[in-house]
Formats: C-alpha cells, sequence, structure tokens
C-alpha cells in the first residue's frame, strides 16, 4: 500500500489526505505543533491514517506533500526526502510570508525555492491553486465531460508522471505546465489561479499568463 506523507496538514493537506485514504492510500500526516494536536483529524480518517513528526511523515511517504506557508519552507526536513517525489502546493503571500527578494524580482519561482533547500528530490509543483473545499467536492471519474483540470510544473519527467496519475485517480485531469521554472504560470494572481478550467480552458489560460512585472 503506497504511502503519503504530508508536511502540513491545514486545509490543503486535510483535504489530499482525505482523498489519499479515500482512494487506499496510507496517510501520515503532520504539522508544526505537534502529533498530538492532529488527533481528531486522524481520527476523522481512519485507520489508514495516523499522525507524526515532519521528519517521520517525511520518512513514511513514498510521496510527500509539503504543504506548509512559504515562510516555513527552509524548515521543511532534508535528509528524510532524499530520492523522493516531493508535492509542493505552496504560494507566495507577502503579507503572510513577508517579502521574500528573489521572488519579488521574479529570478527564481516558489517551487524553485524548494527545490534548491532538497536538492536531492524530485519536487513537482501542484495543488496551488484550487481551493481545499474544490479537491473535496469536484473530482469525477476519468472521462467525464468538461471534467476539471490541475497544471503541474517539474524538472523529473518520471516524477510528473506519478503526480499526474495521482491527480488523476484524485478526479482531475491534468496538464502539464513544463519545468519548474514555468510554474509561475499558475502562481497567485495568475490567470490558471483558482477558477476551475478543463483541459482546452487551462491550456488558453496558461499561455495567456503574465509575470507580475508585465502588469
Amino acid at each position: 500500500m503506497t504511502t503519503l506523507g504530508l508536511i502540513g496538514s491545514g486545509n490543503i493537506g486535510s483535504a489530499l489526505a482525505k482523498l489519499a485514504v479515500n482512494n487506499g492510500y496510507q496517510v501520515v500526516l503532520s504539522n508544526s505543533r505537534g502529533p498530538e494536536t492532529l488527533q481528531d483529524l486522524v481520527a476523522s480518517l481512519g485507520p489508514n491514517a495516523r499522525a507524526a513528526t515532519p521528519a517521520e511523515a517525511a520518512a513514511a511517504g513514498d510521496i510527500v506533500v509539503v504543504t506548509v506557508p512559504l515562510k516555513a519552507y527552509r524548515q521543511v526536513p532534508v535528509e528524510p526526502l532524499a530520492g523522493k517525489i516531493v508535492i509542493d502546493t505552496n504560494n507566495y503571500y507577502p503579507q503572510r510570508d513577508g517579502q521574500i527578494a528573489e521572488l519579488n524580482s521574479e529570478e527564481t519561482t516558489v517551487s524553485e525555492l524548494l527545490q534548491q533547500h532538497l536538492p536531492s528530490s524530485s519536487v513537482v509543483k501542484a495543488f496551488n491553486n484550487i481551493a481545499a473545499a474544490d479537491l473535496i467536492t469536484d473530482g469525477t471519474l476519468a472521462g467525464t465531460e468538461h471534467r476539471r483540470a490541475l497544471p503541474i510544473a517539474g524538472d523529473d519527467e518520471a516524477a510528473k508522471k506519478t503526480v499526474t496519475d495521482l491527480i488523476d485517480l484524485f478526479g482531475f485531469d491534468v496538464i502539464d505546465a513544463g519545468a519548474l521554472s514555468e510554474g509561475w504560470r499558475f502562481q497567485r494572481d495568475t490567470a490558471a489561479y483558482v477558477s476551475s478550467f478543463t483541459v482546452l480552458t487551462l491550456r488558453v489560460a496558461l499561455a495567456a499568463a503574465k509575470r507580475y512585472s508585465e502588469d
């Protein structure tokens, strides 16, 4: 049985944990406050979920989701994630995260920062442009007409294939936006952010994306 590790168990993390359990995964949840603060969530998810520390969740996961405020990305454990696929759901909100110069200048992207922090992991940007509630309600079977589509970005093709399969299992089509450096195309406040898209309309939104400096 595949295990999904979660570093961060807020709205998005909790929704992904529920989807994973519902689709036959083991889930190991963690947050910055300690496993004891997750007992109610774990109980609601059933016997295939347990709480742990971030390092334990990182070590246990076959795939690991990092879903913490961006300002905390340097606290993500490095060694337990070596060689693993890491899904990055983060977005940059300066009012929450503080000013990050290299993002303000657009010389890099959110997920590239995490990749730099995790040099031996394969980071795939995903699940950052959908509301947590929509993750639970909007998924449909493959082949459903007007099925909602979500974008991904990453530098490792095999890792992207694995994440694509996971997203499809969770009920969504996938558009590969390209390398991790292209993740800006569906970052906060872009055309592809948060709104619901099909494969066709998501391709249009990604192509129409403008950098913040162009607005």
